[in-house]
């Protein structure tokens, strides 16, 4: 049984977590006060503000040390989110502390263990999955922003101008990373230079071709818009191709998610119904043995299914 003593001071930790992931890494309201708008005052600064800003130079120190500020950043970027990274790192330090503490309070140290393994795993897999809607996201929206610059330039608009319409009359993500695009270019960045960085920083192949086909307009000359018509269409052909690809596949998916989750479920109803029938397995070095075997064919089966149903177009 958990002591008083043990979950008082768990309880004062998760309070404290809580206020300074509240007070610190969360963002402030947008408004500022007239106060703060004189500079000759200092802004007012509180013991928990300070501490939380020693808390964040320690994190960015040891990314420094570990030359993990540029990759670091870089998946912020990919997943579009504008949190700082030693905010963010902080914010999920706090909130494997914050799961490890209830974990320990609930279940023992083996859950404390469990959960506080799944913090830093769950904010790889919410960056993952952010950038892979973002990317998708991107590659949807790509024709109509052809179709765009296409049109602003058959009006008379230059480049920089047509690119400048698409950061203003898109939809997110297109209109953020045009809108960067054009910031970076206004401060004296070559627009190719920007235009390779974008597709690399979404993982377009189709905006490749893009990048090139504006190079190449800058060096040979031509009707640009023309090139863009091109190559939206070409785009647009593809997406129904992969659209398809991905319809047909979804069957073959979800029987390969279905085979994996069956082996699991019929252990988990086994347990609940007859506990001695499993139980066999762990007292004894062949039922360790046979574990282990159904494990490894278990793991094959699974990356099989994995090339088979992960279509690359």
């Amino acid at each position: 049984m958990t002591s008083p003593v043990l979950l008082v001071v768990g309880v004062a930790a998760v309070a404290a977590a809580l206020l300074l992931l509240a007070l610190v890494v969360l963002p402030a309201p947008s408004r500022v006060p007239l106060s703060r708008l004189d500079p000759a005052v200092a802004p007012p600064s509180s013991a928990l503000a300070g501490a939380g800003a020693a808390a964040g130079a320690a994190v960015e120190r040891m990314l420094a040390r570990r030359g993990r500020v540029d990759a670091g950043a870089a998946a912020l970027e990919r997943a579009g989110m504008t949190m700082r990274l030693p905010d963010f790192v902080l914010a999920v330090g706090l909130a494997t502390l914050l799961a490890g503490v209830l974990g320990w309070l609930v279940g023992g140290p083996l859950l404390a263990l469990v959960l506080a393994a799944a913090g830093p795993g769950g904010a790889k897999a919410l960056l993952a999955v952010r950038a892979g809607r973002r990317r998708a996201a991107f590659a949807d929206q790509l024709d109509d922003s052809l179709q765009l610059m296409a049109s602003s330039l058959r009006a008379g608009h230059s480049l920089l101008r047509a690119v400048d319409s698409v950061s203003a009359e898109a939809a997110a993500p297109t209109s953020e990373e045009f809108a960067r695009l054009v910031n970076e270019t206004r401060v004296g960045r070559d627009l190719s230079d920007a235009l390779d960085e974008l597709a690399d920083r979404m993982g377009s192949e189709d905006f490749v071709w893009v990048a090139q086909a504006i190079a190449i307009h800058r060096e040979v000359g031509g009707n640009l818009a023309e090139v863009l018509d091109a190559v939206g269409h070409t785009i647009r052909e593809r997406n129904a191709i992969r659209r398809q690809v991905k319809a047909l596949s979804a069957e073959g998916k979800l029987s390969a998610i279905v085979l994996m989750a069956l082996p699991f479920g019929i252990v988990a109803f086994i347990s609940l119904s007859n506990p001695g029938y499993l139980a066999k397995f762990t007292q004894s070095l062949a039922g360790y043995g046979m574990l282990g075997v159904a494990a490894l064919l278990l793991l094959v089966g699974g990356l099989w299914l994995k090339k088979t149903v992960r279509i690359r177009f």
